[in-house]
């Protein structure tokens, strides 16, 4: 792996995190995927649904901040899962310019039947940390997500979102 200047013992250190970043987020797909795979479903499509079983009704944008990804590719998944009879649109009482995703009694149901999903996998083993520890952790990944847009900003890679 190749880094600018530093000290070994610092390289060193940049490599352990990143493979352990990787190993998480290897992991977390594999999970659902594999959960996915059993239902017919798409690894997206159970983590819509485990979202929107823990979040209730979401709005395009805000599943798609909470999944990481862009408008366009959640529309895409959404659509297919519309079309599955797992979601439906519904406009928004509040604010008639909002539509929510709504799971259906099928999507529900889905949801249900996944027994863990790589969140809860992340939830319990954070919910083992010691309470100072994950207010630091919170603290360096948040600082690490923000160096991370800035580097893709900075590359103007348009097609990365965090």
């Amino acid at each position: 792996m190749a880094h600018g200047g530093g000290s070994v013992q610092q390289r060193g250190d940049i490599d352990r995190i990143v493979e352990t970043i990787l190993y998480l987020y290897t992991e977390s797909r594999r999970v659902t995927k594999t959960q996915a795979r059993e239902h017919g479903l798409t690894g997206p499509q159970i983590s819509a649904l485990k979202i929107l079983e823990a979040m209730g009704d979401l709005s395009l944008t805000e599943l798609s901040g909470k999944m990481s990804a862009r408008n366009s590719t959640i529309t895409g998944i959404v659509d297919r899962m519309e079309r599955d009879g797992l979601v439906q649109r519904e406009r928004s009482l509040s604010d008639r310019r909002v539509v929510l995703i709504r799971p259906t009694d099928k999507g529900r149901a889905v949801a249900k039947a996944v027994p863990v999903s790589a969140m809860e996998i992340f939830a319990t083993a954070l919910g083992g940390l010691p309470t100072g520890d994950r207010r630091e952790l919170r603290r360096i990944l948040g600082s690490l997500a923000d160096r991370v847009r800035d580097e893709i900003a900075a590359r103007g890679d348009e097609d990365t979102k965090l």
